[in-house]
Order: structure tokens, then C-alpha cells, then sequence
């Protein structure tokens, strides 16, 4: 009976002699096992599992760029496993730093913030002021860079000098807040209707 190690091993070691096919059957079998692992090791650390597929992808590379240090007279599976290991840490460390200039708002957030107005433009302009008015002044200039102007978000940190990461972070509260306060709206309005 085979185990993983065998035919893993055996399959690098025909990659060696020329096995193009030996080799796209490890790497595609790798990827498998792989998925599963990276899978849940993301969801016991309490990251998002959708990005799976980016780390394997990473491990892959990794295992490709660096096969020709593996030494056939050792085990192939400490030799993979550090590769995972590396790479599945950075990716999380990155994943946990780039966290904090996510804006991760649902369609429904994005569809009370940016309601289309109905009664014309002049109206929109009066109720944009309106809400606009309920931010601090910073998030007030980068919400019409953003929304209103159409500027890019590089370009508002440049205008605002500031970074691309702050201005990120300051679209995001700014939206929230929309969305708190559009809520806090529609309930009231519900209550006086009752």
C-alpha cells in the first residue's frame, strides 16, 4: 500500500527525469489536499475561506520555484509541509494587515447609502448636504472625492495628503455612518406611521 509520501515523492522524483505528466498529477492531487487543509486552518483562525484559493495558489508557486531544492534522499513531505507552513503564515499575516482598510459593507448597506433619488437633482443635492452634514469634515472630503467627484482613491490621499490606506478607512466609517443614520431614518418614519 502507497502512502501519500510514496507516490508524492515518486512523482518529483519523475518530474526530475522528465515526467511532465507525473508532475501536473502531484501538483493537481497537492492542490486537493491542500484546499481542505488551508480551508479550515482559515476558518479556526477566523479568517475569511474564500481566500483558499489564493494560498494554495501561493504554496503552489512556491513548491514549483523551489522543487529542484528538495533532496530525493529525504522525505518529500516535511519539505512541503514547511513550504505550506511559510506560506500560509505570511498569507494570514498580510490578510490581517490589510483587514483594517477593508470596507466590507453589504449590498444592502450600499443600497441604503446611495438610494437614487426620485424628485429630481436639485433634491439629491439638498439631501446629499444633508447627510454629508452628519460627518466630520474629513469624512465629508473624502465621500465627495470618492462618490461625488469620481476621483480615485490615490488621488484623494494625494489632494488630502494623506494615505491611500486613510482614506480607505475613512470611506468606510464615512459609510457605516450613512447607513446608520439611513437606518435610523427608515425606523423612525415607520414608527410615525404607526
Amino acid at each position: 500500500m502507497n502512502t501519500r509520501e510514496d507516490i508524492w515523492a515518486t512523482a518529483m522524483k519523475a518530474e526530475r527525469q522528465g515526467d511532465v505528466s507525473a508532475y501536473e498529477h502531484v501538483l493537481a492531487d497537492i492542490a486537493r489536499t491542500l484546499r481542505m487543509l488551508i480551508r479550515s486552518r482559515l476558518s479556526r483562525q477566523g479568517l475569511n475561506p474564500h481566500e483558499t484559493e489564493d494560498i494554495v495558489q501561493e504554496v503552489l508557486i512556491g513548491l514549483h520555484t523551489m522543487r529542484r531544492r528538495w533532496d530525493p534522499e529525504r522525505p518529500f513531505m516535511p519539505w512541503l509541509h514547511a513550504i505550506v507552513r511559510y506560506k500560509l503564515s505570511d498569507a494570514v499575516r498580510r490578510r490581517r494587515r490589510e483587514a483594517r482598510y477593508r470596507c466590507d459593507l453589504t449590498l444592502d448597506d450600499w443600497n441604503n447609502v446611495a438610494e437614487a433619488p426620485g424628485d429630481g437633482a436639485d433634491r439629491a443635492f439638498v439631501d446629499l448636504d444633508r447627510h454629508l452634514g452628519h460627518l466630520s469634515a474629513a469624512q465629508r472630503d473624502v465621500v465627495r472625492a470618492l462618490a461625488v467627484e469620481g476621483a480615485t482613491v490615490r488621488d484623494t490621499a494625494l489632494r488630502l495628503q494623506t494615505s491611500e490606506g486613510a482614506v480607505r478607512v475613512t470611506l468606510h466609517r464615512a459609510l457605516q455612518r450613512l447607513a446608520a443614520i439611513a437606518n435610523l431614518g427608515t425606523s423612525q418614519q415607520g414608527k410615525s406611521r404607526i
